[in-house]
C-alpha cells in the first residue's frame, strides 16, 4: 500500500535557468547535505533533530534543489504556526519560513525563486492566512527575492540574529 506523500509529484523544475537542476521534495538521507549547505551558506545553525522534526511535520513543503550529479545545492523548510487572528477571536495558521539557502555557485539560476514558489504552494494545504519570514536587514537579494512575491515589511526585530544584526519581519497576507 502508497502512502498519500509516495504518490504526490514531487519535482518541480520548471523556470530555473538551467535544465540539469530540478527541485523535489526532500528526503530523509538528504538532510545531512541540507545541513552542510546551512552551515557554509547561513550564520544560523540548527541541531539534527530541528530538521528532521520540520521534514516530519511539513513534508510537502521542505524542498531541495540538486543537480545533475545528485548533489543537494539548495534547499527551502517551512513550519506552521497557530496564532490569534487579529481581527477574532479564533486562531489562524501561519507558515513560518525557517529557512532558505541555495550554494554560493548555484546562486542566480533562479533556484530561490522556484524553491520559494513551489514551497508556498505546497504548504498551503494547511489553510495558511499569512506567510511569515525574517530576513537580515543587509540581505538585499533575500528582500528583493521576498517582495517580488509581494511580501511586505511589517517591522524590525532588533538583534534578532546572533551576530546581532536585525531582521526585518516580513509578511503576505491569503486573502
Amino acid at each position: 500500500m502508497t502512502t498519500n506523500k509516495e504518490t504526490e509529484p514531487n519535482i518541480y523544475n520548471h523556470a530555473i535557468n538551467d535544465p540539469q537542476i530540478y527541485v523535489r521534495r526532500c528526503k530523509l538521507e538528504d538532510l545531512d547535505a541540507v545541513i552542510e549547505i546551512n552551515e557554509k551558506e547561513l550564520p544560523e545553525d540548527y541541531p539534527y533533530f530541528f530538521y528532521k522534526s520540520i521534514l516530519d511535520e511539513f513534508p510537502e513543503s521542505f524542498l531541495v534543489a540538486q543537480n545533475k550529479n545528485g548533489k543537494i545545492i539548495g534547499y527551502i523548510m517551512w513550519r506552521v504556526e497557530k496564532t490569534p487572528s487579529p481581527h477574532s477571536l479564533k486562531y489562524i495558521n501561519k507558515a513560518h519560513l525557517v529557512s532558505i539557502a541555495v550554494s554560493e555557485g548555484y546562486r542566480r539560476k533562479g533556484i530561490a525563486r522556484v524553491l520559494l514558489s513551489n514551497s508556498m504552494t505546497a504548504i498551503k494545504k494547511h489553510k495558511i492566512k499569512e506567510y511569515v519570514l525574517e530576513v537580515r536587514v543587509s540581505n538585499y537579494t533575500a528582500i528583493r527575492l521576498y517582495e517580488k512575491f509581494n511580501y511586505k515589511i511589517e517591522g524590525i526585530k532588533k538583534n534578532y540574529y546572533r551576530d546581532g544584526e536585525n531582521a526585518y519581519y516580513m509578511t503576505l497576507s491569503i486573502a
